[in-house]
């Protein structure tokens, strides 16, 4: 039998946003630790593990029988959310792909514009991008994480269709809005690594005599009195 996991930090910040009696898809699954984690843990009844690859789907298809929930763990060799729908899914998670990514596998996938399902994602990049996306599509945030391991820091976004397209800015696109975020304790050092990027963006900008700065310039200064907010608000 499958030795019990301990779900890592970035895992691990999936698992407040999935609501008891869950039916999950779990997109990328790689060794279906999550969905594993859910079932065991009495949360999700039922999960769907999905990878585009067949050695993937093989380790996971090992991890789930070992574990002894091959009844309740079915798996999926697809391309993103192909042939998924047919499993009905009310919680999508989509972890360890870039933003860019994501925002393609969830555009070419209309039936996820749905109220009833929750979509748990966490970009590795261009996080910016996907919250875009979602604000832009009638997706509402309804939770933020940030998580630490081995020193980088992740982004877990929680989001629902409502079908309203909500207020939001450059800023909120690029560290999310901050009522979602401002609890954590990893915020602060999150805003300073954005910070210590936008300075080296517009450093070689200039270096390289770039003939428009004004929007690195802004959203450094946007960066820069969010974090003076942090320190007010202490």
């Amino acid at each position: 039998m499958l030795t019990e996991k301990r779900l890592d930090p970035r895992l691990q910040s999936a698992v407040a946003y999935v609501r008891r009696g869950a039916s999950v898809a779990d997109i990328g699954t790689d060794h279906a630790y999550l969905p594993i984690f859910l079932l065991r843990e009495g949360i999700a009844v039922r999960a769907l593990a999905c990878d585009i690859g067949q050695g993937p789907i093989e380790r996971a298809r090992e991890h789930i029988a070992s574990a002894g929930l091959s009844a309740a763990i079915a798996t999926l060799r697809t391309d993103g959310l192909h042939g998924v729908q047919s499993f009905h899914p009310d919680h999508i998670l989509i972890f360890g792909m870039g933003g860019e990514l994501i925002v393609k596998i969830l555009s070419v996938a209309p039936w996820v514009c749905d109220p009833s399902i929750r979509l748990i994602l966490q970009p590795m990049s261009r996080s910016e991008v996907l919250r875009r996306y979602l604000w832009e599509n009638g997706f509402s945030i309804v939770g933020e994480t940030i998580s630490r391991e081995n020193d980088r820091i992740y982004q877990t976004v929680c989001a629902e269709w409502r079908g309203v397209r909500e207020p939001f800015t450059s800023l909120d696109c690029l560290v999310g809005k901050r009522e979602h975020l401002s609890a954590s304790p990893l915020y602060e050092p999150f805003l300073k690594q954005k910070i210590r990027i936008a300075r080296n963006i517009l450093a070689g900008k200039s270096r390289a005599k770039a003939p428009d700065l004004e929007t690195d310039r802004e959203t450094l200064r946007a960066l820069e009195e969010r974090l003076r907010e942090m320190g007010e608000t202490k």
